[in-house]
């Protein structure tokens, strides 16, 4: 269903509307100098596990596109890994809000991601959700 996520390696272990947890395993193709997983990496892990969240929250038909997303990180990962875990914060009619944790083997936060997620109505032209704030009401 997410082409990108298989590519990096991303597995689903649960994707249900109030929880999705997906793990992305550490490997020297995914890190820094030092042997330390990449943020984008991370940040990759937690947004296709945050989209999956959203998604999984939407009327039928509709689909989501990222408007914005912020992460913090806490701690390195050397080795193992990384499980992220999102929930919906909010699910509205134009946004779905998803917050995503990110840990490592210890179960240690490693970072935290919020993102906000368009629904984009079916039938709209261009995907445009039922109210844009550059278009107003479609």
């Amino acid at each position: 269903m997410v082409p990108f996520a298989a590519r990096l390696g991303i597995a689903f272990t649960e994707a249900g509307p109030d929880r999705v947890e997906g793990t992305l395993d550490w490997s020297p193709d995914v890190c820094t100098a030092g042997g330390v997983l990449h943020g984008g990496a991370l940040m990759s892990l937690a947004d296709t596990v945050g989209a999956v969240c959203a998604f999984r929250n939407l009327p039928s038909g509709a689909t989501t596109s990222t408007v914005e997303s912020k992460t913090n990180f806490f701690r390195a990962v050397r080795a193992g890994t990384a499980r992220a875990v999102a929930r919906p914060l909010h699910v509205g009619g134009s946004f779905v809000v998803v917050q995503t944790e990110v840990y490592d083997d210890e179960g240690r936060l490693v970072g935290q991601t919020t993102q906000t997620q368009a629904v984009l109505s079916p039938g709209r032209a261009g995907g445009r959700s039922a109210w844009c704030a550059r278009c107003g009401p479609a």
